[in-house]
């Protein structure tokens, strides 16, 4: 019941912050996409901890802060990259180990390291992460883990759910 509770204020809340007009008309489409969208995911049966992560909500906002700082700090490094003269631009690849106990953690965790400038996952595999990355400098911060580390962090609580097949 949490877990369709914490949909449904999820979906209105997203609902009334992306929508930004409050007519009755605007109003009445909201909540009808909200209540078929809801349905649908009844129907899907996806109403559970795996696709209604709440446990999540009293970490995420500090992990979102964090990876906001990093996401401009590594706009920073890579447009300062790009803008010299002579470009220190090293493409490599790099394995990571992805330690998170959940298939969510792992997409986690791979979807923050794409999201920080400079850096892509291409992909996931049986705890290993391979990162292409702009240069090696780039590198140097991943291989120390920070970002497994807040993560793992993150998904505590989740261990029960979703375990990755190793």
């Amino acid at each position: 019941m949490r877990y369709l509770l914490g949909l449904i204020v999820g979906l209105v809340a997203l609902w009334l912050l992306l929508s930004g007009h409050y007519t009755p008309m605007i109003l009445g489409f909201g909540a009808g996409s909200c209540v078929f969208t809801i349905w649908i995911c009844r129907r899907l049966d996806i109403v559970n901890g795996e696709g209604v992560p709440v446990e999540l909500l009293p970490r995420l906002p500090g992990y979102l802060l964090w990876l906001f700082i990093q996401i401009l700090r590594s706009s920073l490094e890579v447009a300062l990259l790009i803008l010299r003269p002579k470009s220190a631009i090293s493409p490599t690849m790099v394995q990571l180990p992805a330690h998170q106990q959940t298939a969510m953690g792992q997409a986690i965790f791979a979807n923050s390291v794409t999201l920080t400038p400079g850096t892509i996952t291409v992909g996931l595999r049986r705890g290993t992460a391979e990162v292409h990355a702009l240069c090696r400098t780039s590198t140097q911060d991943l291989e120390g883990g920070h970002i497994d580390q807040r993560v793992r962090r993150l998904e505590r609580g989740l261990h029960d759910q979703s375990p990755v097949g190793r």
